[in-house]
Order: structure tokens, then sequence, then C-alpha cells
């Protein structure tokens, strides 16, 4: 008898796969983790650093667009190097940078620690993404990718839990101190994870970035990479306050809740967040990658507003695993599609660019909703990031179809 539906895809998943779906899901998850312990902990770090909402959201912003930076610098090497070599170095970057914060003494030293955190921050999933296309077959390309892209809703639970355990016992300096721990896995990494096969036999092959401009290639990069612009906006202007705002008091806008309860809030957030990510894999298999796309980010874009206008902790309970679902799953679509649409010698620098120049734009974002959030409360400034949904939904009805597309 055959086995089950529901499971007969993984059945002949090989070790080989496995691997490298794993080695590329821990080292997202760990770089969620990471980085947003400083989104749970932006409130204590603005009060001892003296820092208004308008400089918690620009070192935000610094993050965000040395990430940018990050992703095409670490495409590149993962191209001439290595997929498991450029991920490796990625995550050694982030894991000492993310300690460093902890030993800030004022926001310059802090902005530089952030600014180096984020290189790595960008590179590792350049490096992972191109590391599990290339490992799994055309068929189950959607789901595997879903799955690791789920890792980064399991780091956020994470860095909620080790905010919620470590902030009122330590301080927000201990919290980031923790974010060392990911360097552990490089050690796993190098010793069993091997390089994909198709990217040892065209390793020689002289790729060019140009490549991904030339004639009937530079409509669909341009649609993916803005896409992925408005998408990277919305989520960081969103998610980035979104633990400031349950914190918040009621008298200034926000939930009022304790850090212990925002942290439980946070952790159900998450559990939408990982729902979402691993869903979109299934749907973008089973559908097509653009239909994915249309539904979760108009949805997305209707639920924001109604999330920024309710105060109601249990209303917000109830309705943030929903925001989170659709309004962050659809990344696990992009590494999909863009595997897809570039050749092996330069598709690992491909999806950098393409994925982290929308970094630059949502560097914008964190800075923009906190700027905004001074005047009118951050419940009217999410609002913002609803009208980058919005738009992006529009910008991935011009994306190809590329479900089944066998990789060259």
């Amino acid at each position: 008898m055959s086995a089950a539906p529901s499971t007969a895809w993984y059945a002949n998943v090989t070790p080989e796969q496995r691997r490298s779906l794993t080695a590329a899901s821990l080292g997202w998850m760990l770089d969620s983790m990471d980085v947003q312990l400083y989104a749970l902990i932006l409130l204590e770090i603005m009060r001892d650093l003296q820092m208004d909402q308008a400089t918690g959201g620009l070192l935000a912003s610094l993050t965000l667009l040395a990430s940018a930076v990050g992703g095409v610098l670490f495409g590149f090497l993962a191209d001439r190097w290595g997929r498991t070599r450029a991920l490796t170095a990625s995550i050694l970057v982030y894991s000492v940078f993310t300690a460093a914060c902890g030993l800030s003494e004022n926001v310059m030293q802090l902005a530089l620690f952030r600014i180096l955190l984020g290189l790595g921050f960008g590179g590792e999933w350049a490096a992972g993404a191109a590391l599990v296309a290339e490992t799994w077959p055309a068929e189950h390309r959607g789901k595997a990718l879903g799955i690791m892209q789920s890792a980064w809703a399991v780091g956020y639970a994470l860095a909620a839990a080790t905010a919620a355990i470590v902030l009122p016992r330590w301080g927000w300096r201990t919290v980031f101190f923790v974010g060392i721990l990911p360097a552990a896995i490089t050690l796993w990494i190098r010793a069993r994870v091997s390089e994909p096969a198709i990217w040892v036999e065209s390793r020689h092959e002289k790729g060019s970035l140009w490549e991904i401009f030339a004639a009937g290639r530079l409509k669909n990069t341009l649609v993916a990479t803005f896409m992925n612009a408005g998408t990277m906006f919305a989520w960081w202007g969103l998610f980035t306050w979104i633990p400031t705002y349950l914190k918040k008091p009621l008298t200034e806008g926000g939930a009022g809740l304790s850090v212990l309860d925002s942290g439980i809030w946070i952790i159900v957030l998450a559990v939408g967040q990982f729902l979402g990510y691993v869903s979109f894999g299934f749907i973008a298999d089973a559908f097509g990658r653009k239909r994915a796309y249309l539904l979760y980010l108009i949805l997305a874009a209707l639920l924001v507003p109604v999330y920024g206008a309710t105060r109601n902790p249990l209303a917000l309970l109830v309705l943030g695993p929903f925001l989170a679902f659709f309004g962050t799953g659809y990344f696990s679509g992009f590494g999909a599609i863009t595997a897809e649409m570039f050749p092996t010698r330069i598709r690992a620098r491909a999806q950098g660019l393409t994925y982290n120049v929308g970094r630059v734009a949502s560097a914008v974002a964190p800075f923009a909703v906190g700027r905004l959030a001074q005047s009118y409360g951050l419940g009217v400034a999410f609002n913002l990031t609803a009208g980058a949904f919005a738009l992006s939904a529009v910008l991935a009805a011009f994306l190809p179809e590329t479900r089944g597309k066998k990789l060259d």
C-alpha cells in the first residue's frame, strides 16, 4: 500500500536533502532569533540609552540597509565559494555581533554593531535558499523552502521566550549575549552538509551580475525585486513595532501588556507565522506561485488596519495569528520563484540581489512608522504597511508562473 497522500511527498527525501534543509532552517531560525531580540527589548534600550522612537526605528533601518549589502556580498561568495561555506560565514558574523550589541555603552556603538550584524543577517538567506533549492526536486521545492522559511517563526518565538525569561532577571544586555549561541551549529554544517551537485558541476562557469538584467530577464527581475521590496517594507514596518505596541501603556496608544504577557502574545503571533510559511509552500506547489502570493498579500492588506485599530488584549490575541499567517507566509515563495528564474551560475547572487534590494526599501519602514507614531500613534502608523501590502499584491499579478520548472 502506498503512503498516504499527505505524507507521500516526504517518503523519498534523501539524507543529503534532509541535511541541506536542516542546515538552512537552523541558520534562518537563529538568524531570526538574533535579529528579533532588538525589537523585543527596544523599549528597554530606548529608556536606558535615552533614545526616542525615531532613533530606535533608525537603528533597525541601519540593520536592514547593512543586510542588503550582506545579501549581495554573500550571494556572490555563495556562487564562488559554495553554498555551505557562505552559509557558515554568515552565521558566524551575525552571532558574534549580536552578542557585541550587549556591550554597547551608547547609541553610536549599538548602531555600529547592528550594522555589522546586518551583513551576516542578509547573507544567510541567499546562501540557505540556494542550498535548499538546488538539492530538492521541482515538485517539492516550494514545500522545502516553505519549511525553511517557517524556521523564521520558530526563531521569532525563541526570541520572545528569551526576552521574557532573561530580560526581567538580567536586563537587555544579557538578552543580546544569548545571541552568540548560533555560532555552534557552524561546526555541524561544515562537517555534515555537502555542496549541491548542480553547483559542483557548474562552479567553473563564470557568471556576471549583469546577466540578472539581461534581455528576457529584466522585466521579471524588476517585478520580483519591487514586489519583495513592498513586502519587506510592510513586514519590518509592522513587526518591528508590534512588541512595543503591545507593551506601551493604554494612555500612550498601546495595549498596556506586561513584559511576560506581551511575550506570550508574540509567541502566539509566531505560531501564525509558522503555519503561514509552511502552508504557502504547499499552496504554491499545488496551485502556482502567483495565486498563492495574491491570496496572502490581499488578505494581509485587509487585516493590518483592523489590528491597528484594536486595543482590547483578547481581540489582539485572536487577530494576531491571522495577521501573522497572511502577513508573513508569502516569504516562503520568494526562494522558489527566484531559484526557478535564474541559472545556477548566477542563482545565489541573483537571489541575494532581488531579495536584499528589498531590504533597502524596507530599511525606511521602522523609521517611517516610528516617526509617524510620534504624532498619530502606532495603530495609525501601521496603515503605511497596509498600503505596502496592497501595492505588492498588484505587482505579484505580473510575476511569471514557474511552478514545476526544473533547474538548469
